[in-house]
């Protein structure tokens, strides 16, 4: 069977001679015209008896048409409607019927907004067994690619932050560096200024500070009563306190302080002081003195200047009645013995040493002793030394 057997309408037979003859059927002049209908005009064209069958008569293949045939002007005449009756596939104009072909071909879609870009059409992806769709298969060139950009993204990040962080630290650690190193210069500063006041060596104490007063005779007071001491004393000397001593093996059983209301008054001391140990029969066995170094004549020394250069506990001694030699009051090799310091280690706070000794009184001997102290708190809270408060004490025992 040929291969456009298959393709015959239904109810049409497949011999050329019975076409033939159907077509050459008689047909009114009235309605007959050059047309072809649809059925003709698609009919196969291998019935052609030349070409299928060689041998078949001559008469058989008058009316049969071929494929060019088939798609020629119908009716055999160029003029007049080619719609008036049967069917054409393409209309009078391309514009007002476009080819059949044409419209199935795919067309440009313009964007809709004009900065968008035209998307390419996407082949559509295979359903799977569950109703989704398939991934389209990914060569693993770009899956190997995609991979390395994620890890790339996540080093970068984690680099980010990392070198944020460092800064921050960084940031922190010079802030805290260079706050602990202007505290610890402006320490060292305070420290600088201060010992080198104390270090100071002063020529001449009296042409620096005037003296306002003097230590009373304190020696000339031993073995008198409280009220003979007062008198004797002089300088406007006034009780002003008594206390009653009751401690086991000393002497001393009553304490009384005594003003030298006639002496000038120090700002930051006061005024000069006399202390009066009585015995169980109201008799002075124990002198003592108090006043500021300034009102005795001595000016801004330091601690050891004032020790070991002006002799500042000898010549007070001297002064209140008791002979004792330049050089008996000495300081301790360690300066830590004497001296305290401010938490921080470096800032002086106080300085303090006592001092003893024998002396020969008449022919008899007699302990005395004495204690310089210098109180660097005010000064420091000020920033200036001349607040340092400067005390110095002097006794003699019967």
């Amino acid at each position: 069977m040929p291969k456009h057997a298959a393709n015959e309408p239904h109810g049409t037979s497949s011999n050329p001679a019975d076409r033939v003859s159907a077509s050459d059927a008689p047909v009114p002049d009235d309605e007959r015209d050059d047309r072809i209908g649809l059925t003709e005009a698609f009919s196969p064209v291998s019935v052609d008896p030349v070409v299928d069958e060689p041998d078949a008569p001559a008469e058989g293949r008058d009316n049969a048409i071929g494929l060019t045939q088939a798609f020629a002007p119908v009716g055999g005449s160029s003029e007049g409607p080619a719609h008036a009756g049967g069917f054409s596939y393409k209309g009078d104009t391309d514009d007002e019927y476009p080819d059949a072909f044409d419209s199935l071909e795919p067309r440009e879609v313009p964007p809709l907004l004009l900065a968008e870009d035209e998307l390419p059409l996407e082949p559509e992806q295979p359903v799977g067994r569950h109703g989704k769709k398939d991934k389209p298969d990914v060569p693993p060139h770009m899956r190997k690619s995609r991979r390395m950009r994620r890890v790339l993204i996540v080093v970068v990040v984690l680099l980010a932050v990392l070198l944020a962080a460092l800064g921050y630290f960084t940031f922190r650690l010079i802030d805290e560096s260079q706050t602990l190193a202007t505290q610890q210069t402006q320490q060292q500063q305070d420290a600088q200024e201060v010992t080198a006041i104390q270090q100071e060596e002063t020529k001449d104490a009296s042409t620096e500070t005037a003296k306002k007063t003097e230590a009373p005779d304190l020696a000339s007071v031993l073995g008198l009563t409280q009220d003979e001491a007062v008198a004797a004393l002089k300088h406007g000397a006034e009780v002003t306190s008594s206390k009653d001593v009751n401690e086991e093996g000393n002497p001393v059983k009553k304490n009384v302080t005594v003003a030298l209301t006639d002496e000038p008054a120090d700002t930051r001391t006061g005024t000069p002081t006399v202390y009066l140990g009585l015995n169980e029969e109201g008799k002075v066995v124990q002198a003592g003195y108090s006043a500021s170094t300034a009102a005795l004549g001595y000016g801004s020394l330091s601690f050891a200047d004032a020790v070991k250069n002006e002799h500042v506990v000898e010549k007070t001694l001297q002064e209140a009645g008791i002979p004792v030699a330049e050089g008996a009051a000495t300081l301790p090799e360690d300066k830590t013995v004497y001296s305290t310091y401010d938490t921080d280690g470096t800032t002086l706070v106080k300085e303090n040493c006592s001092f003893s000794g024998t002396v020969d009184l008449n022919g008899a001997a007699h302990e005395w002793s004495a204690v310089l102290s210098y109180n660097y708190t005010t000064a420091n809270m000020s920033g200036n030394l001349a607040d340092t408060v400067r005390i110095i004490y002097v006794y003699i025992n019967a």
